[in-house]
């Protein structure tokens, strides 16, 4: 088995204040699949933390020396992190299927993302599953248009959870929907109050089937999801049509060309390849992206055909500047289609641009196509990530 297979998945559980976190974090605890899940409070001041204790009671949740659930603050999410492998290790606690954090209201989540993929020791024993934001439907749009780290948490999400749709009217519900669709066309998006919101469901999101140990690319990369049920049509200058958007129609005209709304500038988009590429090209793409945009790139997943080895292709996952140590998998999870697929989440980075920077490296021909030795002379070209 690869390390990374007995790795415990981590998913970091976001959401703004109010939008109910807690409540279905409790809800998810009765759940029989979730027994052997650590949670960690990443939160500041006061939390409900008796309510989930007593709730939870100690079925589902780690109780350290202390007695108290395993909670702490930003600074110390590694030193938690490290502190719970280490009593797996060692017998102290039995061993953990899974991770939950949960951050604070209004937290950027790249930062808890980072710690855990960033982190040698962290990464070799944790693997990150994924990102489940909760948004309120009363108040999430007014949230989105008035809090910066709202729209982040919206956009990072492998999964949506909306809670409160029952107190919410109708035209406020769809306004929202359109609006975390054109900030996060991919994450599927669950109705808070039905009771599949509170499975385990919601966190397997990662690369990686718990059960079954078996890669399942579409679903963590979600690509399908968003250029087939969505129609985005990918044109080669990088614009997308909108068809079928039937409920937002309204919405794209009123508000889409409104530059000073926070997301705005938000975009996600997959890049498909269907040629191993050189591992020095790959290596200068990814390196260029981080050191001179990795602000920009709030996340990327990728599976990528090497031509030094494409029967075994690379993993990369990245948020910001910070990228998970790339992995080799032992074989194409779908041995029938072995083409590169990368999914990025930008920020202020238009798609035009890192495509025509992927077609430069990937020797993609272009009539446009900026001079190679040019590319290769840029001081900005650091080297640093190994494949």
């Amino acid at each position: 088995m690869s390390p990374v297979l007995n790795a415990v998945p981590v998913s970091i559980l976001t959401g703004f204040l109010g939008a109910g976190k807690t409540s279905l974090l409790n809800r998810l605890l009765k759940d029989p699949d979730l027994t052997d899940t650590a949670v960690i409070i990443n939160e500041f001041g006061d939390v409900s933390l008796d309510h989930l204790l007593v709730e939870a009671s100690s079925d589902g949740i780690i109780e350290l020396s202390d007695g108290c659930l395993c909670c702490t603050v930003r600074g110390e999410l590694v030193d938690t992190l490290a502190d719970l492998m280490d009593r797996m290790q060692t017998g102290k606690i039995k061993p953990l299927k899974r991770v939950v954090i949960e951050t604070t209201g209004l937290a950027d989540p790249a930062p808890v993302l980072q710690s855990v993929m960033g982190n040698p020791v962290i990464a070799q024993s944790y693997r990150l599953d994924g990102v489940v934001t909760v948004v309120d439907a009363v108040n999430g749009l007014s949230t989105l248009n008035n809090h910066e780290e709202a729209v982040k948490q919206v956009a990072m999400a492998d999964r949506l959870v909306i809670s409160k749709l029952s107190l919410a009217t109708p035209d406020a519900v769809i306004s929202l929907k359109a609006r975390l669709r054109e900030l996060n066309p991919r994450a599927p998006m669950i109705d808070g109050d039905l009771p599949e919101a509170g499975k385990a469901e919601l966190f397997h999101c990662g690369l990686y089937d718990p059960a079954t140990k078996i890669a399942d690319v579409g679903r963590w990369l979600q690509d399908e999801a968003a250029d087939h049920d969505h129609h985005h049509d990918h044109d080669h200058d990088g614009h997308h049509h909108h068809h079928g958007h039937e409920h937002c129609d309204h919405e794209h005209h009123h508000h889409h060309h409104d530059e000073n709304r926070h997301g705005a500038d938000i975009r996600s988009f997959s890049i498909v390849h269907d040629r191993p590429i050189d591992p020095m090209a790959l290596e200068m793409f990814v390196d260029l992206l981080r050191s001179a945009h990795g602000e920009k790139l709030l996340r990327m997943k990728a599976i990528v055909s090497m031509s030094d080895n494409p029967d075994r292709p690379l993993i990369l996952h990245g948020v910001q500047t910070v990228f998970h140590t790339p992995q080799r998998m032992a074989a194409w999870p779908d041995p029938t289609d072995r083409r590169t697929r990368m999914v990025l989440i930008t920020k202020d980075l238009p798609e035009a641009f890192v495509r025509d920077l992927f077609d430069a490296f990937t020797g993609k021909p272009r009539i446009d196509r900026p001079d190679r030795q040019a590319l290769e002379d840029n001081p900005l070209a650091v080297p640093g990530l190994r494949m």
